[in-house]
């Protein structure tokens, strides 16, 4: 929305600024420091101001860049620890967007409201009146229909994927008729070593941090020109400011895990933290990867990622909502619109689509094209901002498995609660417990529970009740009990001194701080597939693709 606009936006039942600290807190953004470089209105976290020089979208926007859903910040007594590239715990994405959306619609209803933000703003008021019409019709969208779910996501969670297909696929191309319900909401990720990882997502999808970068940021609140007649006209032109996501991805390349801050948090038990090594290397080393971690074999010049396990589904047992999202779909199943007779072969007159096929070859391909157009990257640029890998591989790259999840390393996963893709469960003790012994209900809150490793339960710091029987929310899977390994069984049964070592382990691990995993890969690395203990060497055929190996 327009920058001026919301600097002097109030809220809507006072003449308090919305985007005062105060009010900004209270969604779980973090308030941030004027900087007169980098932050010289003061605004929180994660908000960013972009200039548009030219064409439709001409003006000065602010919107939401990395840091508001990808940094997190731990409360405990009168505490509070930063995570920079964490998870938002506290983030009520949902709430932010009803409550700006109240205020945009009340400073247009009510007339000394909007003359004060006249007032503050200057110049002619029915420039203003329009600009703010504009603003407002565009949250309102996507709050009340973008963003609709059946099932409240609360702090922490959204159905990343199912909004970008409703940004990008019904809204952007003025088809009302593709939107779907999104019903898969999800926490955003630590972002640490994700740079370093084969795997840019939650799943073995996307190996391209430049493709998944710029689909988010369609997904979200960029503008784009699907509907002209005519690359001419600026059909495939977008908002999106693809300088800066290639900065911030480099500078994510040099960020280290969180390590556990015993003065704040209470020391490591050492002894037993050492038990848990052991317990870990037995039951979990396989598909989570610590430092040194293992490699992935070499692409474009010589260059190695972290090389996680990808769990199907039916292993793991998770809740699958996020693979019945429309970018999983690959029956045609969407209206291509103003876009048909511009897919390409063999789909170029086809009225209906696959949303993947949609999204992948034409709107994502094409409007990223465009982007990159302007930058004029060399082509050591364009690789390192591919990852090193194909930059349009034709035919795509063998995906590992569909329906299936990343394993994250291990490295500062303590801070990043509440714990599975969904956030369904509070703590790390509850993870390694069965689920039918899980918490049914209940609350997150923003502050830390630094004993059980997670969110406070206790409604003192929040009041936001989760349900794990509504769709999406299941607390399934990934469950360590007796009777042998059968879908969402991946151990067995740990006794309680064993949970609490392997509790202890992952909190002391990174065990130094600037632990920073080597972009590219190190010297002599760890070759994944080479590893007996690898989940994929030990189950031959769950990986798709695996490569053939050099000597």
């Amino acid at each position: 929305m327009s920058y001026d606009i919301f600097l002097h936006l109030e809220v809507a039942k006072s003449d308090e600024l919305f985007r005062s600290n105060e009010n900004m807190t209270r969604y779980g953004f973090v308030p941030y420091p004027a900087d007169p470089k980098y932050n010289p209105d003061g605004l929180p976290m994660g908000f960013a101001k972009t200039a548009v020089a030219n064409g439709p979208w001409k003006g000065n926007w602010v919107g939401l860049g990395c840091a508001a859903c990808h940094n997190g910040q731990l409360q405990y007594n009168n505490l509070r620890i930063n995570i920079s590239g964490g998870t938002a715990i506290g983030l009520d994405f949902y709430a932010f967007l009803e409550d700006l959306n109240a205020a945009l619609a009340a400073s247009l209803a009510d007339n000394r409201k909007f003359d004060r933000l006249a007032d503050k703003i200057g110049g002619d008021k029915a420039d203003l009146r329009t600009r703010l019409a504009n603003d407002a019709a565009g949250i309102n969208q996507y709050i009340t229909r973008t963003a609709l779910t059946g099932s409240v996501a609360g702090p922490g969670r959204m159905d990343a994927l199912g909004l970008i297909h409703n940004q990008v696929q019904s809204r952007a191309l003025g088809v009302p008729e593709n939107w779907r319900a999104p019903l898969a909401p999800v926490k955003p990720s630590f972002v640490w070593n994700i740079p370093q990882s084969a795997w840019a997502q939650w799943t073995g999808v996307l190996p391209d941090p430049l493709f998944r970068n710029h689909g988010e940021v369609l997904g979200v609140f960029a503008r784009m020109d699907l509907t002209s007649k005519s690359e001419e006209e600026g059909l495939f032109t977008s908002t999106v400011d693809l300088k800066g996501q290639i900065l911030s991805e480099n500078l994510l390349r040099r960020l280290a895990p969180p390590k556990w801050p015993e003065e704040q948090l209470g020391p490591i038990d050492r002894a037993k933290a050492a038990q848990g090594a052991a317990l870990f290397a037995e039951h979990c080393s396989s598909c989570h990867s610590t430092w040194p971690h293992r490699w992935s074999e070499p692409r474009q010049q010589g260059k190695r990622f972290i090389e996680n396990a990808i769990v199907g589904e039916t292993v793991i047992g998770t809740d699958p909502a996020p693979f019945r999202s429309p970018q999983f779909d690959f029956l045609p199943t969407a209206m291509s619109g103003p876009l048909s007779g511009r897919l390409p072969e063999p789909y170029t007159d086809d009225l209906v689509v696959s949303p993947a096929t949609m999204f992948r070859t034409v709107i994502q391909l094409q409007t990223l094209i465009r982007a990159l157009e302007s930058l004029n990257l060399s082509p050591e640029e364009l690789a390192s901002a591919h990852a090193y890998g194909p930059v349009d591989p034709e035919p795509p790259l063998p995906l590992p498995a569909l329906n299936a999840y990343k394993a994250n390393p291990i490295e500062g996963m303590w801070s990043a609660p509440p714990f599975l893709h969904n956030g369904s469960v509070p703590n790390l003790y509850e993870l390694l417990i069965p689920p039918c012994e899980r918490s049914k209900t209940f609350y997150v809150g923003r502050g830390f529970d630094p004993v059980k490793v997670g969110v406070d339960t206790t409604g003192a710091s929040g009041k936001f009740l989760y349900d794990t029987t509504l769709v999406g929310n299941s607390n399934q899977g990934h469950s360590f009990e007796n009777g042998g390994l059968s879908k969402g069984v991946i151990g067995r049964l740990l006794t309680e001194d064993e949970r609490w070592a392997l509790i202890e382990f992952v909190k002391s691990v990174p065990n130094e701080a600037s632990q920073i995993s080597p972009f590219g890969g190190p010297q002599d690395p760890v070759r994944a597939w080479l590893d007996e203990t690898f989940y994929h060497v030990r189950n031959p055929g769950t990986y798709d693709g695996a490569p053939k190996l050099a000597p």
